[in-house]
């Protein structure tokens, strides 16, 4: 007994040292992995999130990453999908709710059946508002529409280009 008694009294971890040999400055606070976020505004779904990795930092910046992609769903009124956010990289800003999405960007209203491409698009949740200041594609069924710049709202059911550069007809 006494035997015993020395083992579990001589044993002891600073959590100092401890913290200085498991962590690093620069590592994530939390990971998520296969993540799927609801956001809701009075019980309503307003915007739903998946990720198959998803990093977060409180520090220096309240931050979290998608390195591995990510879709975001945008709701309607009526509780249907209406818009969908696809990226190979994305961040939300934990303080403000806005999100950056970079590489491989594509932004698809399901109902009107066009998409959005681009390399950075940038979403403000307090306008919201969805634009970015890089080269843009607009697709849909009758047209390819293309310029530098652009603005729509989450649910892309208008878009308004900053520098428009082509119009292409597919029909008569």
């Amino acid at each position: 007994m006494i035997f015993m008694m020395g083992i579990f009294f001589s044993c002891e971890n600073d959590l100092d040292k401890v913290k200085k040999i498991t962590s690093h400055p620069n590592d994530p606070d939390e990971t998520s992995e296969m993540m799927h976020v609801i956001y809701t505004d009075s019980g309503y779904a307003q915007i739903e999130i998946f990720a198959t990795i998803a990093e977060t930092y409180a520090k220096p910046k309240d931050v979290t990453i998608f390195k591995d992609g990510l879709k975001v769903n945008f709701y309607k009124d009526d509780g249907t999908v209406g818009s969908v956010l696809t990226s190979l990289y994305g961040q939300i800003d934990g303080g403000t709710g806005n999100i950056t999405v970079r590489d491989s960007v594509k932004l698809m209203n399901l109902e009107q059946e066009k998409t959005l491409e681009s390399e950075v698009l940038y979403y403000h949740k307090k306008g919201d508002s969805v634009y970015t200041d890089q080269d843009v594609v607009i697709r849909s069924p009758d047209m390819i529409l293309s310029g530098v710049g652009a603005w729509t709202t989450p649910a892309f059911d208008t878009a308004q280009f900053f520098k428009p550069t082509a119009k292409i007809y597919l029909k008569d």
